[in-house]
């Protein structure tokens, strides 16, 4: 007599249970970058005590577009918009690639990921950072230097 609504409870606690931990399966997302640009200065090897060196440099990529209320969108002025990306490389062998053959002012092409951290600056400032880790780079010809 007792029995029976215990084992109900019971029943009703064990298939709530299931329903949350099905409920809480990790869903697939992404994060990833694709820049193409230049590279404005020459990487730098930074190694914090304890931790693995990282290669950082910095990217720039231009946005273009014209401005004009022309129909055939030829007439208006150019503008153009440079984004600056921080690339940091913490891959083993990428990074030394990185750190022994990026120059300044070479075309890259970079895969990674966006990564948004926190650092105290010298005065003792907390500050946002955002950094894009590279998993891949491709060195790009430079048209422009080879004419010359």
């Amino acid at each position: 007599m007792f029995r029976r609504p215990v084992l109900q409870v019971f029943h009703q606690f064990v298939r709530r249970e299931s329903e949350i931990a099905s409920s809480l399966v990790l869903e697939r997302s992404l994060n990833r970058v694709q820049l193409l640009g230049r590279v404005g200065q020459d990487p730098v090897m930074r190694q914090v005590e304890g931790k693995n060196p990282v290669t950082i440099f910095s990217l720039a990529t231009n946005e273009m577009w014209r401005s004009g209320e022309s129909e055939a969108y030829q007439m208006g002025d150019v503008s153009q918009k440079t984004t600056w990306h921080r690339i940091s490389v913490f891959r083993p062998g990428l990074r030394d690639v990185a750190y022994q053959y990026v120059k300044k002012g070479s075309r890259v092409y970079v895969e990674g990921k966006v990564d948004y951290g926190e650092y105290t600056d010298k005065n003792n400032v907390r500050r946002q950072a955002t950094t894009i880790i590279a998993d891949n780079i491709i060195f790009l010809s430079d048209q422009t230097k080879e004419k010359a």
